[in-house]
């Protein structure tokens, strides 16, 4: 059901299965899930994340992968890069752990590293970019960890359970990644 397409240390990353529509569902309607990744709003069905997970293997402007740990073959989150612009070579990132129990491991700061290494040295990426809420102080440090830089603030304009928070906008350069993580590399 998966494929090594970028292997690290611990985990490896694959093209999404639609198989795992019921896994995403869950996960996708656990507000200890959404609420960091500003999805709290939305109800999800398996038929709307069953479309999802068929669109993402469509998609020329971005890559979604599942999250799956080597020793056991566990999916246990999504990341992924979208809003590609191939002339001004940026684009996007996005992670999240669903599952609970394989939150604060590592697995996010291994994911994102080699989501890294597969945007810049893969796709000749210049800068890779991503926004997370002030209150996120676990995705923060972990974004800071493996290289990513605040470049801006957006204050009060995300409202959530009743409260405002900033959004704190994050950068990396390609000049600024010097490591190579994907284990599977050929050359």
């Amino acid at each position: 059901m998966y494929f090594k397409k970028l292997v690290g240390e611990h985990i490896y990353l694959s093209p999404v299965s639609i198989e795992d529509a019921e896994k995403y569902t869950k996960w996708m309607n656990d507000f200890e899930t959404t609420d960091y990744i500003g999805q709290s709003t939305k109800i999800y069905t398996i038929e709307s994340e069953r479309k999802f997970l068929e669109n993402c293997s469509e998609k020329e402007e971005g890559v979604t992968l599942g999250i799956v740990k080597l020793d056991d073959n566990k999916l246990i989150g999504n990341c992924g890069l979208k809003d590609i612009n191939v002339v001004g070579r940026t684009a996007v990132l996005g992670i999240f752990i669903g599952d609970k129990e394989e939150r604060s491991k590592g697995y996010g700061a291994e994911a994102i590293m080699l989501l890294l290494d597969y945007g810049f040295n893969y796709l000749n990426l210049h800068e890779i970019s991503l926004d997370v809420y002030s209150f996120n102080a676990r995705a923060i440090k972990c974004y800071k960890k493996v290289g990513f830089k605040e470049y801006g603030r957006r204050r009060e304009c995300i409202y959530l359970n009743g409260k405002y928070y900033d959004i704190i906008s994050m950068d990396i350069l390609k000049s600024e990644f010097k490591e190579s993580y994907i284990k599977n590399k050929n050359i």
